[in-house]
Order: C-alpha cells, then sequence, then structure tokens
C-alpha cells in the first residue's frame, strides 16, 4: 500500500510530502472544468503535473472531486466523464467524490438522482479503467433532529442500496473509519463487508469524551472531535491488517482535521501521522 496525505497539488506540497517521506498525494480537484473540458487543455496539465511529480517522486493516489461536480444533477454526469478523461490523462485510476444530497428531499428520491447520473457515468469509468470511491462524510446540515444531510452515502444500508441499483465494480467507497466511529458503528466489520468495493482509503481519527456524551447525549455537540492516526479510538494496527488481509493494494491517505495540529503545526501533524502509519503499511 502506498501512504499519502489529501492537500492541494502545489510544488510547496509536494516537497513537504516528498521530504517526510509520503508516497502520494490525493489532490484536491483546483481545476476550473471549462478548462478541464478541451482535451488539448488536460494534455498540457497532464505534462505539467506529471514534470511536478517527477521532481519530487510521488503519484496522485486520487483527484478529489469533493466540491469540482455541479449541484444541478443535469450537469453532473458530464462533469465526471471529464474528469474521468482527466485522470486518463493523468494516469491515475481514481476519483475520490460524494453521493450528494438535497436535504430537502427523502433518501429514495435522492437515490432516485444518484442513479440517474451513475447509470451514464459507471459506463465511462468502466471503460476508461478508473475508479470512483464515494467519501462516507456524513455532512450533517444542523446539530438537532430534524437534521440533515449534503452526502446520503455514509451509513453501511444507504452503500446497500446504491450498489444494489448500480452493481458496477468501478463504483465503491473511499473508506474512512473517523466518520463510522462518531457514530456508533462498527468500522471493522465494515472493511471486511465491503473490502471488494474499497477504492481508496482515508486515514483520520475520532477522539471520544465519553463524561461529555454521557453528560450530554448525542446531539450536544462537542463529545467527539477529528484526530490524525494513533490519537484517537481506531485501531490501526487492526485497521492496516484487515484492509491487507481484504487484498486492498492500494493508497491510504492522510486527512488532516486534527485541531491539535492545526495552524503552524500543520506539517507537524503530517509528520507524526507518518512516524505513526508507516510501519504498519
Amino acid at each position: 500500500m502506498k501512504l499519502g496525505y489529501l492537500a492541494g497539488l502545489t510544488e510547496e506540497e509536494c516537497r513537504t510530502a516528498s521530504r517526510i517521506g509520503y508516497d502520494c498525494l490525493e489532490v484536491q480537484a483546483g481545476w476550473d472544468l471549462a478548462d478541464l473540458a478541451d482535451a488539448d487543455y488536460r494534455k498540457r496539465e497532464a505534462e505539467r503535473v506529471g514534470a511536478l511529480l517527477g521532481e519530487t517522486g510521488l503519484s496522485i493516489s486520487a483527484i478529489a472531486a469533493y466540491h469540482a461536480i455541479p449541484e444541478a444533477i443535469g450537469e453532473r454526469a458530464e462533469a465526471y466523464k471529464v474528469y474521468i478523461e482527466f485522470c486518463k490523462a493523468l494516469g491515475v485510476d481514481c476519483i475520490a467524490s460524494m453521493a450528494r444530497c438535497d436535504p430537502h428531499k427523502d433518501l429514495d428520491e435522492n437515490l432516485n438522482d444518484w442513479e440517474s447520473v451513475f447509470r451514464v457515468v459507471a459506463p465511462a469509468a468502466e471503460e476508461a479503467g478508473v475508479n470512483i470511491a464515494f467519501e462516507n462524510w456524513p455532512g450533517l446540515t444542523g446539530a438537532f433532529p430534524p437534521v440533515g444531510t449534503i452526502n446520503f452515502a455514509f451509513h453501511p444500508d444507504v452503500w446497500e442500496q446504491m450498489f444494489d441499483r448500480i452493481d458496477s465494480p468501478n463504483l465503491g467507497l473511499e473508506f474512512d473509519p473517523s466518520h463510522l466511529v462518531w457514530q456508533g458503528i462498527d468500522w471493522a466489520a465494515q472493511v471486511t463487508r465491503w473490502a471488494d468495493r474499497i477504492h481508496h482509503v482515508h486515514a483520520k481519527d475520532t477522539e471520544i469524551f465519553k463524561d461529555r456524551l454521557r453528560a450530554g447525549g448525542f446531539f450536544s455537540g462537542g463529545w467527539w472531535r477529528y484526530r490524525i492516526p494513533g490519537y484517537g479510538q481506531v485501531d490501526w494496527h487492526r485497521f492496516t491488517s484487515l484492509l491487507k488481509e481484504s487484498g486492498y493494494d492500494g493508497a491510504i491517505a492522510v486527512e488532516h482535521e486534527d485541531p491539535v495540529f492545526s495552524g503552524e503545526r500543520r506539517v507537524e501533524g503530517f509528520e507524526k501521522a507518518y512516524a505513526f502509519l508507516r510501519p504498519l503499511v
């Protein structure tokens, strides 16, 4: 498995990742979609990116197009096709994305919207050999009921419905155990259950403050926070072992949202995450 982290694609970021010892970056999509739609632009940009990566010995594990896909349902399929073509030009085999959700619609309506897009996108992904990995971030829109979401693909029951509707091997998960921890879901069981659907992995931990949870309950807020691996509840020895046992040989990308190692300590956070994870990967 390769070890990387999620970041923008800049010369400084590449040099930082290379200095620490990372193998790759999961690159946040920062390109204008209209530019990428032009084949000549894609070729030039792929050459520029290749030169930048070549200087630092890194690769790209995935293009993180979380916010690069238009909200309008009618525009999504073509946007995914553009990113699929860009991945082909870059030699990248994974797009990380979100299923999206209209919080004013029920789950079945949102699944219908998702299906209408990926009935078109899945064949293009299969033909290109590009996987699309849905991040299991809950994306909640409030702290108290009724709570909505802007990304419905955060729960195993929903994954079941998604992949029953479109059974394409190129559609799967960007598996992040941190989101399952604070929901009380057994992440280890889900790694085993969804092993053949895990196309990319986020390394992020969750710290639980049990005294705050007992005092205020699930909807009180402030009883959990994201951490870099090793500072929370996830057993990373078991997690990486289960991935290897399942045959996963893709990338693990640190998603750094740790408030302790933020600001001026951001790079320190990546260094600590690397030191902790490298022996396990």
